[in-house]
């Protein structure tokens, strides 16, 4: 197709690099972060599960709204750019900060309720802050997308490229944040837990990352014009849901809610029922490290290949079948809970590390397909709002895409926060337990209603979620046919207007 401008492979890499960084950070604040809260400096499982969901409700408003000050930004390197420039030295000294923080568990145990009080108040306005800050870059990361490029393949594949890259960003953040701090903990001789560990472990790693980060505002470039109107942010607000395709996604995320919990719970899991409290033993141990390879790559590997062959499925077939087939994924984490009531106590027996391994792979090519058809998806509704109604909501429709992961994850958080609440998974028990690990104690048999909590979580609530969050986009309105149609009376359109301006 003629004068379809996009962007250079120079810029493609250097964008995916940002993102990469981008993810890293993300998740040593989502799995390093909770991590560290929960177990390490032992808050209270109520409180812990409400600064999350607090903070992530007042995310998911900040983001359309940051959404919509990103679509009436007008600079000379056009209107996400700025934001990615800028966002990541902000986005670093705060995820930094929310480290620096007392022992709940020890001031509990001291009786000192001044510094029990302190400790939450830093962890929730540390953590608010940062959520904030976030937004400011993870908004224009994911908008400038359908900027760089006016070709539907290369926004396509860009997002498919940007989805995988941004798993391994936070794989790496996943498997090594907590048993590198623990290894830093062991060299610094503090054993009772991995608090020092876990602060220099989090400023290395938020230093790396949000370096990367900034080369994806370095590096890319605006190519499609900007609309000449701008919205308010009422208006911005309203738009979100006068969309009738988009507000179908909008549903759909929030139905897809509880999936959020396999992301808190996983480590957590892993570290206790398979490690019994120490995550390095999963690197020493070959029994353990064959567990790991074989649970957590199936799960990383579904989401990968999921991700890799997506742009070619959706040549194939409707980005929406694609996305509703997703919905059968509820059968193999329903099935994982089954197994865990068979054999509550033994799963780390090989036979049934390969049956969950398999459930999780199917489970992860669920959740890669996701990620990658409702980027498309969103791109896609920015066209339709364009081709309508002369105006590109590349921020607030982008935005929205944040909206769903950070209202989702709080709705998750107070899911799990009341069910660790009703075993007594909290505060000084977790520090309890931490020693009594640490003396020989076994998670799986000693500690069996903290086990069977976690499998619940990790398993059930999700596999509603996938179910259930299909039916809004059952009748999803924009097949591929349509969208080309669109797309090349746009590119027709954008031709035209700079013709015009010559």
């Amino acid at each position: 197709m003629e004068n379809v401008k996009t962007y250079t492979p120079k810029e493609r890499n250097l964008y995916l690099t940002g993102m990469f960084g981008q993810n890293m950070i993300y998740n040593i604040v989502a799995t390093g972060l909770y991590y560290y809260f929960q177990n390490v400096i032992c808050l209270p499982a109520i409180a812990l599960g409400w600064i999350f969901a607090v903070a992530r409700v007042w995310d998911a408003v900040n983001d359309p709204m940051m959404g919509s000050i990103v679509d009436k930004t007008h600079t000379k390197w056009g209107k996400c750019r700025p934001y990615l420039l800028f966002a990541p030295p902000v986005i670093c000294i705060i995820t930094i900060v929310a480290f620096f923080n007392g022992n709940y568990a020890n001031a509990k145990n001291a009786g000192n309720s001044a510094a029990m009080f302190f400790i939450v108040a830093w962890a929730a306005v540390s953590y608010i802050l940062w959520g904030m800050s976030y937004t400011a870059g993870d908004v224009p990361l994911w908008g400038i997308i359908s900027r760089m490029s006016e070709s539907e393949n290369d926004r396509a594949t860009l997002i498919a490229l940007a989805r995988i890259i941004a798993s391994i960003g936070a794989a790496a953040i996943t498997v090594g944040i907590i048993p590198v701090s623990q290894a830093v903990n062991g060299m610094l001789g503090a054993n009772t837990n991995a608090q020092r560990g876990f602060v220099i472990v989090a400023i290395g790693a938020t230093l790396i990352s949000s370096a990367l980060f900034e080369l994806a505002g370095i590096g890319t470039r605006e190519r499609v014009p900007i609309s000449a109107e701008t919205k308010t942010m009422k208006e911005s607000f309203a738009l979100m849901w006068k969309c009738v395709p988009f507000r179908r996604l909008l549903i759909s995320g929030i139905l897809r809610s509880p999936m959020q919990l396999m992301m808190i719970v996983v480590i957590t899991l892993f570290t206790y029922y398979y490690c019994d409290g120490d995550m390095m033993t999963a690197f020493t141990d070959p029994a353990k490290l064959r567990i790991v390879i074989i649970i957590g790559g199936g799960y990383f590997v579904g989401q990968f290949l999921a991700m890799a062959a997506s742009p070619a499925l959706i040549k194939r077939f409707n980005v929406k079948t694609l996305y509703n087939l997703t919905g059968l994924t509820a059968i193999p984490n329903a099935l994982i809970f089954v197994i865990y009531k068979i054999a509550p106590t033994s799963l780390a027996d090989i036979k049934w590390v390969i049956i969950d391994g398999v459930l999780l792979l199917i489970s992860g090519w669920g959740f890669g397909t996701i990620n990658v058809c409702q980027s498309i998806m969103i791109s896609d509704c920015i066209d339709y709002e364009e081709y309508h109604n002369n105006y590109r909501p590349d921020g607030i429709f982008f935005s929205g895409q944040s909206f769903i992961t950070k209202f989702s994850a709080g709705i998750a958080s107070i899911i799990s926060a009341y069910v660790y609440a009703s075993v007594g998974y909290t505060d000084v028990n977790i520090d309890a337990m931490n020693k009594a690990l640490q003396n020989g104690a076994s998670f799986a048999q000693d500690y069996m209603s903290y086990s069977k909590a976690m499998w619940f979580i990790f398993t059930v609530p999700p596999a509603i979620g996938y179910a259930i969050a299909v039916l809004p986009t059952l009748k999803y309105e924009i097949t591929n046919a349509e969208h080309q149609k669109m797309l090349s009376a746009l590119i027709e359109r954008h031709s035209n207007s700079q013709k015009d301006g010559e």
